[in-house]
């Protein structure tokens, strides 16, 4: 019932996001939003309790998920052949940029959170 109750709240999440971004005219989808309003509603241990097990199960079965691009890829296969470099690129890239995203990102949490202690310490 838990794990239910998890889902609902993935769900709800998912088309509050889009709702908001169709809404507002946002310039990114709907479950980018929706995935922020879920990580607000994660500081309430009733959320994170019953999106806990839903998420597992959502994990454990993350394989058949790739059923449908791979299908996709297999249909469009001249499309492949025909842009995969490109493809191989932008996806290689795009890795790059968002490790370094991350990185420089947390190197910035990181150096606030110092500031703040030395801040505190003196």
């Amino acid at each position: 019932m838990n794990a239910l109750r998890g889902l609902a709240f993935l769900l709800v999440c998912q088309s509050a996001g889009e709702l908001l971004a169709r809404g507002l005219k946002l310039p990114f989808p709907g479950p980018v939003v929706g995935m922020l309003l879920l990580l607000l509603a994660l500081r309430w241990p009733v959320v994170r309790a019953s999106v806990g097990p839903c998420a597992d199960f959502l994990l454990s079965h993350l394989s058949l998920l790739f059923v449908p691009v791979g299908v996709g890829v297999m249909t469009h296969l001249s499309l492949v052949t025909q842009y995969g470099f490109r493809m191989l690129l932008v996806i290689v890239l795009s890795t790059l940029v968002g490790l370094a995203v991350t990185v420089l990102s947390l190197y910035g949490i990181n150096r606030a959170k110092d500031n703040q202690k030395g801040l505190r310490d003196a």
